[in-house]
């Protein structure tokens, strides 16, 4: 994460040094640099499609299987070198909380095909922090009047992020990374790899800009996250011998990894499930995504 926040600041001071006093009108009131700063803080929602929960039927792609019960709030703070109106670099931070539970599906459990039984369900906690540029394409013309308030803008990039995927028993959140539920590092399944709980995305999305005055912009904002791992919400696989917990966990654990890999006879009484049943689908890794509202000052335009 350093090394990000560092590459950052040596791009910006980069990208601004050598355009240092290029003034150039910004209207009747105000002069621009052709590098200006802006400073800003985001609210809005962040929402998963994971392996749990969805919609009805086997489950489809992306906004077809979402449910928007399952958003929870999101928030961070964002720091942007412009160049001319037409691109911007920026570092965000990012912070919110995804989650989702196979029991959203009791009204159409009938379609599910397992799923509602299934019973899984989890949150997470999320911080991420991005390096991403800004593309303003309707601002690559020259405006003879000065530029239009309204921009439409493309945003791509690459983030850093942390989860750590939890599930509810008894009242009380366990974590469920340490329980290696589908036999992540046992030597019966070389196959699963322990996951990490901090990782690399990609991010890809869209927005638009409003300047309010000289000093303000205000910004909404879609942005998905491509993720490289399939256990945002420890679900990926099948189900594996529950005995081997205890060759490879404390008998704590183990004793509650036994009660947490398979939740079905909590609807399903007495089902117990075939080794190597499905419990999740490895084809597809999940993702999460943000809708923001983003309000920003302008720092470094001058007035005449």
């Amino acid at each position: 994460m350093k090394k990000l926040l560092i590459s950052s600041i040596i791009i910006a001071c980069l990208f601004s040094a050598p355009l240092k006093g290029q003034y150039y009108y910004y209207n009747d009131k105000y002069m621009d640099n052709a590098v200006v700063f802006e400073l800003g803080a985001t609210g809005g929602v962040m929402n998963a499609l994971t392996d749990l929960g969805g919609k009805k039927g086997i489950g489809k792609k992306f906004i077809k299987d979402l449910q928007w019960k399952t958003a929870k709030p999101a928030y961070g703070f964002y720091f942007l070198a412009n160049y001319l109106d037409k691109l911007s670099l920026r570092l965000e931070g990012t912070f919110g909380e995804v989650k989702s539970y196979d029991s959203i599906l009791k009204s159409v459990a009938s379609t599910t095909f397992g799923r509602y039984e299934r019973n899984l369900s989890f949150k997470s906690k999320i911080s991420e922090f991005q390096l991403a540029l800004e593309v303003h394409p309707l601002l690559f013309k020259n405006y003879e009047d000065g530029l239009p308030s309204f921009s439409p803008y493309v945003v791509g990039g690459v983030g850093y992020f942390s989860f750590d995927p939890q599930a509810e028993l008894n009242g009380t959140w366990h974590r469920l990374q340490p329980l290696s539920l589908e036999g992540q590092g046992f030597k019966e399944y070389k196959d699963r790899k322990p996951y990490s709980l901090n990782q690399i995305n990609l991010l890809a999305g869209m927005g638009l800009r409003y300047q309010i005055n000289p000093m303000f912009t205000a910004r909404v904002e879609f942005v998905q996250r491509k993720l490289f791992t399939d256990y945002l919400d420890d679900v990926s696989t099948s189900y594996i011998n529950p005995a081997l917990f205890n060759n490879y966990l404390t008998p704590s654990k183990a004793a509650l990894a036994q009660k947490l890999y398979h939740r079905t006879p909590e609807v399903v009484p007495n089902d117990v499930p075939l080794v190597n049943e499905e419990r999740g689908d490895p084809k597809d890794n999940d993702s999460y995504f943000t809708i923001q509202f983003k309000l920003g000052v302008t720092l470094g335009r001058q007035k005449r």
